[in-house]
């Protein structure tokens, strides 16, 4: 089952990249016998990858935003696609999906794991305990909800507020990387462990991630501590303030 969302996330990826081809100009590319020989030969020179949620996924996440845009595509149009996806084993136990909310012109995305309980029921990102933190944070900063954009790597509550599995974030991939091209975002703030590693290909824990800028395709991007963590660690808000002030002087908040 894994291959066949493989398959279908990759065709998504593939209409984009083609479309945003056509939009520029391109009429055709090289597709001789030899030519694509030659490119399977490149592909079985590569190493092994292992099936970890963050390798599934860089194939399809590494594109940079800004080279495959289609110039048609809009959140509109991506919410569109997405609004009755039976793409993963979590429609049949979602309540409703969980787009994503804020403006399409946002300098700021946060970026958390995936939706959880109180999420699931309103269908909107970042509404229970931990959102209303992640509000005041927004606030700190000087903004509001409305002038960011915040969303998830998945779109689906897993059952349980488990971690996504791979063939889950396979999925869900190119509305997430398709969100990122669309809006391009100056800064991405990536809430907590399981964000921050799958958007940056890493196993690095969050405590050694946060603290720093790293680059996202060309997006500055700060992991920092996912405000669930926060109600279960209070004494950790101090880090996540710090991650927050490099965020605000980055922006020139």
């Amino acid at each position: 089952m894994a291959d066949v969302h493989r398959v279908l996330s990759l065709i998504d990826e593939i209409h984009h990249t083609l479309k945003w081809m056509k939009a520029n100009g391109c009429r055709g590319f090289e597709a001789r016998h030899s030519c694509l020989a030659d490119s399977v030969a490149h592909m079985d020179d590569a190493p092994n990858t292992p099936p970890t949620s963050c390798a599934l996924t860089s194939n399809i996440l590494d594109d940079t935003p800004a080279m495959h845009i289609d110039p048609q595509d809009s959140l509109d149009s991506i919410q569109s696609d997405i609004v009755n996806c039976q793409r993963c084993k979590l429609a049949k136990t979602r309540t409703n999906i969980v787009f994503g909310e804020g403006t399409p012109s946002a300098r700021l995305m946060f970026i958390g794991e995936a939706p959880g309980f109180d999420e699931d029921k309103q269908g909107k990102p970042f509404v229970g305990r931990a959102g209303q933190l992640l509000t005041k944070i927004i606030q700190a900063m000087g903004l509001t909800r409305e002038q960011v954009f915040i969303g998830n790597v998945i779109k689906c509550r897993p059952p349980g507020n488990r971690n996504p599995e791979p063939d889950e974030i396979l999925a869900c991939a190119p509305f997430l990387n398709r969100q990122i091209a669309v809006i391009q975002p100056e800064f991405i703030c990536a809430l907590g462990t399981f964000a921050a590693q799958t958007l940056l290909h890493t196993t690095v824990p969050i405590s050694k991630l946060r603290g720093q800028f790293h680059d996202c395709n060309g997006i500055q991007l700060m992991p920092t501590f996912h405000p669930s963590y926060l109600l279960r660690s209070p004494e950790k808000k101090r880090d996540v303030w710090e991650d927050i002030k490099l965020l605000m002087n980055a922006m020139g908040l």
